[in-house]
C-alpha cells in the first residue's frame, strides 16, 4: 500500500527534530511539497535556473533560501516557496520536519519541512530563480534501478556521488541535500 499523509504525519512526529546553528554556516530552510495523484502521492522539485554565481546553479531543489534575521526557519521556507515559485502553503496540510541536514560542499544547515497537497488545483508562477518545476513520482523514488554513483560537477571539481536519475528527460540527477532530504523521508518508509 503505498504512504498517506496520515502516515508521514506520525513518522515525522516521532522525529521531534533538534534546532542546530553551526558557526559559520549559513542558516536555509526548504519545503518538501508532496502530492495526491491517482498513481499515488508525488513530490515536487525545482531545477534552479542558470546563474553564474550560483553554486547550485542548474541542480535539482526544493523551494527554499536563507532564513532572514529574526525569521524561523519554517517560516522562511514558506516565505521562499511564494517567492520562488507563487505557492501559498497555507492550504496545504503541513506534515512535520525531518531532521536538520549540514552542507558537504558549502557551510550551510538546512531545515527541512514537509507539506501534503490534495490534488492539483494550484498555480505557480516561477521567478528568475527558477528554471523549471516538475512532480516525480514515489514510485520513481523508490525504483532501485533509479539509485546510482554518479559524477556531477560542483565548483570546479568532478564528485562522484550517490543520487537518483529521475524519469523526466534531460534534467541532471537528484544529488546533494536534497537527495539526502528525498531519502531521509523514504527510510521513513521502511518502518511499514
Amino acid at each position: 500500500m503505498p504512504p498517506d499523509f496520515n502516515f508521514i504525519m506520525q513518522q515525522l512526529a516521532w522525529l521531534e527534530p533538534e534546532s542546530h546553528s553551526i558557526s559559520g554556516s549559513t542558516r536555509a530552510a526548504v519545503a518538501m511539497i508532496l502530492r495526491k495523484a491517482s498513481a499515488g502521492l508525488e513530490m515536487l522539485f525545482i531545477e534552479r535556473a542558470a546563474h553564474e554565481r550560483d553554486p547550485w546553479s542548474g541542480h535539482l531543489a526544493f523551494p527554499g533560501g536563507k532564513v532572514e534575521q529574526g525569521e524561523k526557519p519554517r517560516q522562511a521556507a514558506e516565505r521562499e516557496t511564494i517567492e520562488e515559485i507563487g505557492l501559498d502553503l497555507n492550504g496545504s496540510v503541513y506534515l512535520g520536519q525531518l531532521a536538520d541536514i549540514a552542507g558537504a560542499n558549502l557551510p550551510v544547515w538546512v531545515s527541512c519541512y514537509v507539506y501534503g497537497m490534495n490534488g492539483s488545483n494550484f498555480t505557480t508562477v516561477l521567478s528568475d530563480e527558477v528554471g523549471d518545476l516538475f512532480w516525480v513520482g514515489f514510485a520513481d523514488l523508490v525504483d532501485a534501478k533509479r539509485h546510482v554513483i554518479a559524477p556531477v560537477q560542483f565548483a570546479d571539481k568532478i564528485l562522484d556521488v550517490p543520487a537518483i536519475m529521475l524519469p523526466q528527460p534531460g534534467k541532471p540527477v537528484l544529488w546533494g541535500i536534497t537527495y539526502r532530504l528525498v531519502m531521509q523521508l523514504l527510510e521513513l518508509f521502511e518502518k511499514r
